[in-house]
């Protein structure tokens, strides 16, 4: 089936041609229409450079940019032209099928939530991204969309990341764990223990507190974390990536055989590289949503723009909303979780 996929063409680092680029590329692989949403004079530059043929494209002029710095929630009342607001009211208006965007993503939670609303039985949405673990895959939520949650919020980003695991993994009743100081429930703030006991009379598979040195070692599926700790944990950890890959590729490069043996595992290298690049698995759908929008990573290449346009398809062959819907209306309905809310 083909759909129709908005991309922001003005947000991300490296926009307008990086987006481009990626729009282009994901029109080519994934034979999908795509509507470049963007200012219409750069788009135009962009494709005259690349000798692209426009008329493969639908192009939707938004004249105003909101940059990478600028206060989320502000910049989108002040900005209504711009390629996030006219992206999401397309969503919202079912012009388009999905949007995705690297732009500024505290502008793109917020328009998210104002324009298309949450989903019955949501309160906030949340931003979740795939990781490579020493197992597997795990999938981590919030990394940035709610940084004051409720603990209502969190047993729902739970509910939410558990469906998609097991949709886009196949996998039956995945584990959930709580990002936590420590593993004992007795651990952390009173917000976190009565999150703990929240979880723990949910009908989810919860395996209990998980602490920052669990999330890449597979032990756990779905990691749930508010939006301030996830994030931090998420920079933290693609800062330390590209380090030690630095340091890697120098103390090897110190001496002859160091050479020579960097030539001979070139593969193994790129094989790993591929293993720890966000590009590799796109965008990072934001959940919780009245549509399907996908967050690309702000340093985003072509590559990964057209991974995270395959990231929105997946999502709508499988109907993720309307899942979601469901899962989140059977378990917040459930008695025990409703005692713990009320007491």
């Amino acid at each position: 089936m083909s759909y129709k996929i908005g991309i922001d063409i003005s947000g991300g680092d490296f926009a307008p041609h990086e987006s481009f680029k990626g729009a282009v590329l994901a029109n080519k692989e994934l034979a999908q229409k795509i509507v470049l949403i963007g200012i219409e004079e750069e788009i135009e530059r962009e494709a005259e450079k690349e000798k692209i043929d426009l008329e493969n494209f639908e192009v939707i002029d938004a004249p105003e940019k909101i940059s990478m710095d600028e206060v989320g929630a502000m910049s989108i009342r002040r900005k209504r032209k711009s390629s996030i607001a006219i992206g999401l009211n397309l969503l919202k208006e079912r012009k388009i099928d999905a949007f995705v965007s690297c732009g500024n993503t505290a502008a793109v939670v917020s328009a998210a939530s104002l324009i298309l609303g949450v989903i019955e039985g949501a309160e906030r949405p949340g931003i979740s991204v795939l990781i490579p673990t020493a197992k597997d895959i795990s999938l981590v939520i919030d990394v940035g969309a709610n940084i004051n949650p409720k603990p209502l919020h969190l047993l729902q980003y739970g509910i939410m990341a558990s469906l998609y695991y097991s949709l886009v993994f196949n996998k039956e009743n995945p584990t959930v764990g709580l990002l936590n100081i420590g593993e004992e429930e007795s651990k952390g703030p009173d917000f976190m223990r009565i999150v703990h006991k929240l979880f723990s009379s949910s009908p989810l598979n919860f395996i209990g507190n998980l602490e920052a040195k669990d999330i890449f070692s597979g032990r756990c599926d779905c990691v749930v974390s508010d939006g301030f700790v996830g994030n931090v944990a998420l920079k933290v950890s693609e800062g330390l990536a590209e380090v030690i890959g630095k340091f890697l590729i120098d103390a090897i490069r110190k001496d002859l055989l160091g050479k020579i043996g960097l030539f001979l595992v070139r593969r193994s290298m790129r094989r790993f590289k591929r293993v720890i690049d966000y590009a590799e698995y796109g965008g990072a759908p934001l959940l919780g949503v009245n549509g399907v929008v996908i967050i690309g990573h702000g340093r985003s290449s072509s590559y990964a723009i057209k991974n995270a346009v395959k990231v929105a398809i997946q999502e709508l062959q499988r109907d993720l909303i309307g899942r979601i819907k469901e899962r989140l209306d059977e378990i917040c309905k459930d008695s025990r979780v409703r005692q713990i809310l009320t007491t």
